[in-house]
């Protein structure tokens, strides 16, 4: 597979995973009120959507915001592996997921009013956002890494 079709693969499929992951950990209680939860908030207070649509519709508008968003920035990681191409796809992963993070969770969120900042948040709840962005960006670059590669593994 072409490694940028790979990589869109691959970030729709981390997407899914990382929407299983904030479900079970909710649900399971080991997550707090994961970003997800506060985007379908977010996406209600600014269309009323809920009243429209119920909660599960305005859910399924996130998750298909989400995986639109996962598949945008795996794309970014064919030429990241390109910068760094000695770096494996789980410490590639890492250091993208955590970029992300700080980007748009540290920056951009609150400013958009999804989040309340990462300082409001406090650590568990921050550490929780940090760790979703990194599954989601490792899973993203193991997987672009092996679809590109076929059945080969680096």
């Amino acid at each position: 597979m072409k490694e940028y079709k790979a990589a869109v693969v691959g970030g729709l499929i981390a997407g899914v995973v990382t929407t299983a992951v904030m479900i079970a950990g909710r649900k399971s209680g080991a997550l707090t009120k994961t970003l997800d939860r506060d985007a379908v908030d977010w996406i209600d207070h600014l269309t009323g959507s809920r009243a429209l649509i119920g909660d599960t519709g305005t859910s399924l508008v996130e998750f298909t915001n989400h995986l639109g968003a996962s598949a945008a920035f795996a794309a970014a990681l064919p030429a990241l592996r390109k910068l760094a191409p000695s770096l494996s796809p789980a410490a590639l992963g890492t250091l993208y997921g955590t970029a992300l993070y700080a980007i748009n969770i540290g920056c951009i969120a609150p400013l958009l009013g999804i989040t309340e900042g990462e300082i409001k948040a406090g650590p568990r709840k921050a550490s929780e956002r940090w760790a979703i962005h990194v599954i989601q960006a490792v899973v993203s670059a193991v997987l672009a890494e092996r679809l590109a590669a076929g059945t080969e593994t680096r």
